[in-house]
């Protein structure tokens, strides 16, 4: 019996060829090898090593900096002078400081001045006229400082028209607050005048401030006293004192405790001042009062 023998090719088999690999593909590899092959360590730019070698020499070439000087810190003014800045010095407080002997005192034993439109100087006894302040020390030595020096040009930094009778015109405005002073005094029933009223008053323990005339007799006045620790001033003369009392002249005036004692004792002691009075007068202390202190 014959065996089966395997089939031979057919014409189909006999045409069949391994597959042969995708071109595409092929070409990518190559692509990838050589641009492998190509590709070198990139190299620092040009203009990157310029920044470099730039940076190097300026930090060689640039000295230390000073304190203030470096970046992101302002640079410290230079500090004002010593005289302008106080002279800048706002009007705050109760103090004020003197153009002439650059001492702080108490506003209320100083004179306030200011300038007009037309830069003359104006005494402002009140302090309240508007204006920047130029502030004195209440001394009559001081003031004549001040105008021969030309302290108020400085302080105004421009010309300053001074008034011939300056200190005429201090020392009248002076007298005339304190005639006003006494007067609302002795409307408010807290003044009263003649040497028996007023002795009645210093008896009694009622007076607060002895304002005498300055042209009356220290030695009455001592007398009047007696030794009693009641403050005395002598700010006007008897003729301005009489008339605040509808009087031909007036020596003796018992002023009563309060605010207005104090106010006619700070302006009695500015006016002693500018006039050159360093002591209080006989017969009694020379009192400041609260607000003079």
């Amino acid at each position: 019996m014959a065996t089966a023998s395997a089939p031979e090719n057919t014409p189909r088999d006999r045409r069949r060829r391994p597959a042969k690999p995708d071109t595409e593909a092929v070409n990518r590899a190559d692509e990838a090898k050589a641009g492998d092959r190509r590709r070198r360590p990139a190299k620092p730019g040009i203009g990157a090593m310029n920044r470099a070698d730039a940076a190097e020499t300026g930090d060689r070439r640039r000295p230390p900096a000073k304190p203030g000087t470096e970046a992101g810190e302002a640079k410290p003014k230079a500090a004002a002078p010593r005289d302008e800045a106080m002279e800048d010095e706002p009007e705050r407080g109760p103090l004020r400081r003197c153009l002439v002997t650059r001492e702080s005192q108490p506003k209320e034993r100083m004179i306030r001045f200011v300038l007009s439109p037309d830069r003359v100087l104006v005494p402002d006894l009140a302090g309240k006229l508007p204006g920047r302040g130029m502030w004195l020390s209440a001394r009559g030595d001081v003031l004549e400082r001040a105008t021969k020096r030309g302290a108020f040009a400085k302080a105004a930094r421009g010309t300053v028209n001074l008034p011939p009778d300056l200190a005429a015109r201090i020392e009248d405005g002076l007298k005339g607050r304190i005639r006003d002073l006494v007067g609302f005094a002795r409307r408010s029933g807290q003044a009263v005048c003649g040497r028996e009223t007023v002795r009645e008053w210093l008896q009694a323990g009622k007076a607060g401030l002895l304002v005498e005339a300055s042209d009356g007799s220290p030695a009455e006045r001592a007398r009047l006293v007696g030794g009693r620790d009641v403050p005395v001033v002598a700010p006007l003369p008897a003729d301005m004192l009489g008339g605040v009392f509808a009087r031909d002249h007036a020596v003796h005036v018992a002023i009563a405790p309060g605010r207005l004692a104090d106010a006619i004792a700070v302006e009695a002691a500015r006016l002693a001042g500018i006039g050159g009075q360093a002591s209080p007068p006989q017969g009694g202390k020379r009192r400041d009062g609260p607000m003079g202190r």
